[in-house]
């Protein structure tokens, strides 16, 4: 991890980097499922990180980008939320290839005043979570907060599933309900502009589909449930059934409901449940 730009942060760069390291070491202390660092590789502290190349079978990578009124709404959710999200969506794009994910660098731009502490502490609660190794990144001063994050995965040996291998006929397969966190992003609008949401819907209920939106779940993150082709629910994909094929001139679609979270049916008028993404299923 290193810092980039002029100082602007209530403290200095290297101590926030120094506590990101601290943190990281806590929540990495005993685990053996986490990759690494192996003999001859070298995470966090130098110009770049060393890692071994999975043998055999081949290296996958993948990055993504939350930015600031695009992607995040600091609004309705916490830092620490935003820095969970910033990993989940990596390392769903790497379970839709049936791989495994192994290291995260993650660059945060943020304006002053930014808590850079909690946006780490989300990204390191995730990457935990996940058994995913945080290896480096940097930090720089800008006008909003841009989460920039690249991921690592491997196949352990497996051919990749690529979008490309969908054909009429097959089935689509998601790991879980449908709409959940365009749900909760609904309500969390709605509260905010005070007016009524879902009637009916509270308690336990109404939690789970504010954790869906803030606290996004990837599934499938050790490669398991491989078919002939993946893609995550985010992005809006699941609402384009088989996107992926287009490149081949194939028209496919789907011809079934999608499978809907219970406290989303309401708004399928709207077409939310399928078209909302960051369902990561």
């Amino acid at each position: 991890l290193r810092s980039e730009g002029v100082p602007a942060f209530p403290s200095s760069e290297f101590d926030v980097i120094a506590r990101i390291r601290h943190r990281l070491a806590t929540s990495h202390e005993g685990r053996a499922d986490l990759p690494g660092p192996h003999e001859g590789e070298v995470f966090s502290g130098d110009d770049a990180a060393v890692l071994a190349v999975p043998s055999p079978g081949q290296l996958l990578l993948s990055i993504d980008l939350l930015v600031e009124g695009v992607h995040l709404d600091l609004s309705l959710s916490s830092p620490a939320d935003a820095g969970w999200k910033a990993i989940a969506v990596n390392a769903s794009d790497i379970a839709a290839m049936g791989g495994r994910p192994l290291h995260v660098v993650a660059g945060i731009t943020a304006p002053p005043g930014a808590d850079l502490d909690a946006i780490s502490e989300g990204m390191v609660e995730a990457c935990s979570s996940y058994g995913i190794a945080l290896v480096g990144g940097d930090l720089s001063t800008g006008g909003s907060v841009v989460l920039a994050v690249a991921i690592t995965g491997t196949c352990d040996g497996r051919a990749p599933v690529l979008r490309s291998g969908a054909k009429a006929g097959d089935v689509i397969w998601v790991t879980g309900p449908l709409g959940a966190s365009a749900a909760g992003l609904e309500h969390l609008r709605c509260r905010g502009a005070g007016r009524p949401h879902e009637p009916g819907v509270a308690g336990p209920a109404l939690e789970h589909l504010v954790r869906a939106y803030r606290r996004p779940l990837a599934q499938g993150t050790r490669g398991q449930g491989r078919r002939n082709r993946r893609c995550n629910g985010d992005d809006r994909r699941v609402g384009r059934a088989f996107e992926g094929a287009r490149p081949h001139r194939e028209r496919l679609g789907s011809g079934d409901q999608a499978p809907l979270c219970p406290c989303s049916r309401r708004g399928r008028r709207s077409r939310r449940p399928v078209g909302g993404g960051e369902d990561y299923e």
